[in-house]
């Protein structure tokens, strides 16, 4: 994909591990820029949920690709930041696949690299008309290596955890601190020891750690940087 870089047709990728914010820093950059925002992690956790329901194992590669490809995933015109949603074969899936059980079970799906590999041109075919934000675990490095700009977002393992453990809260799904902080260390270690496209920052990204800053203030220093390559 070719660079585009400008204005409406902008392609930013952020990365990062579970919980470092990018999900809620990609959309709110996405509104603040007019951009479409893409959640590559929803669409692995639509699928997971989706095998979960179905009975498919989720180290079943075969399985895997059979229903991937009775699988149709929407991300539709958001009103505002909070609204964002993806559609799996036209239901709205959004809080389904934030359950603990699906949390559990996605990086063995995401670890099945024929899953990746259509996952990937999917999430290709999304970008190549520019104008959005899409955030994962190897944007930069592999969907869109020759995105304008590329930010990877971490935070420490414990400020990560508070924050899941209280989305979780707020949605009343139940979990203890503990058990979040477990979960998010062994998708840390599954992320970044995988054969296929391992969690790391491409050579080019912006790091940003947002241990110690709010939202606002990360996507302050993204819009900074947008502006500042001459982008936004």
């Amino acid at each position: 994909m070719a660079q585009r870089g400008k204005g409406k047709d902008l392609v930013i990728a952020i990365d990062g591990p579970a919980g470092a914010g990018k999900s809620t820093i990609a959309r709110l950059v996405a509104a603040r820029l007019g951009l479409r925002y893409i959640d590559t992690g929803a669409m692995y956790r639509a699928l997971t949920l989706k095998a979960l329901r179905s009975g498919v194992d989720c180290d079943d590669a075969a399985g895997l690709i059979e229903l991937l490809a009775r699988s149709k995933f929407e991300f539709p015109v958001a009103s505002s930041p909070e609204n964002q949603a993806i559609l799996l074969d036209g239901e709205d899936v959004s809080a389904q696949i934030r359950l603990p059980e699906v949390s559990q079970k996605v990086s063995r799906v995401a670890m099945v690299p024929q899953v990746r590999r259509e996952l990937v041109r999917s999430q290709r075919e999304l970008a190549a008309q520019g104008g959005i934000v899409m955030d994962g675990r190897d944007i930069g490095t592999v969907v869109l290596p020759e995105a304008d700009i590329k930010i990877f977002l971490t935070a420490s393992l414990e400020e990560r955890a508070r924050r899941r453990f209280l989305e979780l809260q707020q949605k009343g799904i139940p979990a203890t601190l503990d058990e979040v902080k477990r979960e998010i260390a062994a998708r840390d270690k599954l992320d970044a020891e995988r054969e296929v496209s391992p969690l790391q920052a491409a050579p080019d990204a912006v790091i940003i750690d947002t241990t110690a800053l709010t939202p606002a203030e990360v996507v302050a220093q993204i819009i900074h940087l947008c502006c500042e390559r001459g982008e936004g």
